[in-house]
């Protein structure tokens, strides 16, 4: 299983920016997708994830009605678009990925086996 995540890049805050996850060697259909970040000096924070079976999504607080995590099954891969960005936003961000997820711990990085190599992203004020 491989996990290539893309998009990142400088914006300055207000502005959107669309990450990627492209998914290889994992059937999308039983797998749950998430984007973690991690900013310096802080622990990796869970943003959004998507349940592939029925596109149930989740957010956390921080992000929800900015962030919109989506999926194309064509291409296996799963979308981040983010909206009104703001300087606390700056973080790489990761896609991660499991099978079998129980959505109530989306949040927890230690259920994910698969992980992508990370996309910065950074926002100025």
């Amino acid at each position: 299983v491989q996990l290539q995540a893309s998009g990142g890049g400088l914006v300055q805050a207000g502005g959107s920016l669309r990450l990627s996850c492209a998914v290889s060697g994992l059937t999308f259909g039983n797998s749950a997708i998430a984007w973690f970040r991690q900013a310096p000096g802080k622990e990796r924070e869970g943003v959004a994830c998507i349940v592939s079976d029925n596109d149930d999504t989740v957010y956390s607080d921080s992000v929800k009605g900015r962030f919109t995590i989506s999926r194309d099954n064509a291409k296996n891969t799963v979308f981040l678009q983010m909206n009104s960005l703001k300087p606390e936003d700056t973080a790489v961000y990761y896609c991660a990925a499991e099978r079998g997820l129980i959505l109530g711990y989306w949040r927890d990085s230690s259920q994910y086996d698969y992980w992508g190599q990370g996309t910065q992203v950074t926002v100025s004020s």
